[in-house]
């Protein structure tokens, strides 16, 4: 190899002939040593025209002719390990219906868990924020299905001897009268 010195300083691309090598000797006279110098100082200081001129084309990479030698050397920073894209869950909402109909009921009792209102609250039925049913009154759970809109109602009958409240006094008659005729 004419003149051109192989240079194996990892891991920077070191590139060297003739013209680099005297820009080189005046850096390492201002104590500033070879592998500190970047590519782009050394494009400044030769002249990307001149390292470019020189360059010649070879059939292998063990033969160089001449020009410009170029040496890549790479070591891994990290081993490699498999990433996966699962790996996590979310913890179960328990949604559904807690007590079915027929069932005794306290007051504060959850009867529907639920996203939305899929069942809406009827006589003595709270809502909660998160659309939740629970119980107001101690009674019995009773569902209905609206004939035209088809919406779901949850009801509380209270047992006896609980007063009823004023609103509920004509719902509590109607479904006496509806469980009667079934």
């Amino acid at each position: 190899m004419d003149g051109y010195k192989r240079i194996t300083e990892p891991p920077r691309l070191v590139l060297r002939n003739e013209k680099t090598e005297a820009s080189l000797q005046t850096l390492r006279a201002r104590q500033i040593g070879a592998h500190a110098m970047s590519l782009s100082t050394l494009f400044r200081r030769v002249g990307l025209k001149d390292l470019v001129s020189n360059v010649t084309i070879y059939s292998g990479a063990s033969e160089v002719s001449g020009g410009l030698s170029l040496i890549f050397r790479r070591w891994a920073t990290k081993k490699t390990a498999g990433s996966t894209k699962n790996g996590r869950d979310s913890r179960p909402k328990n949604l559904g219906v807690k007590k079915f109909g027929g069932e005794k009921v306290i007051p504060g009792n959850i009867i529907v868990r639920q996203r939305g209102t899929r069942f809406h609250p009827g006589d003595y039925v709270g809502m909660g924020k998160d659309h939740t049913l629970f119980a107001l009154k101690e009674g019995h759970v009773r569902f209905e299905r609206h004939q035209l809109s088809g919406r779901k109602w949850v009801h509380v009958d209270p047992i006896e001897g609980h007063v009823l409240h004023p609103i509920y006094t004509n719902a509590g008659l109607k479904a006496d009268a509806e469980s009667q005729m079934c």
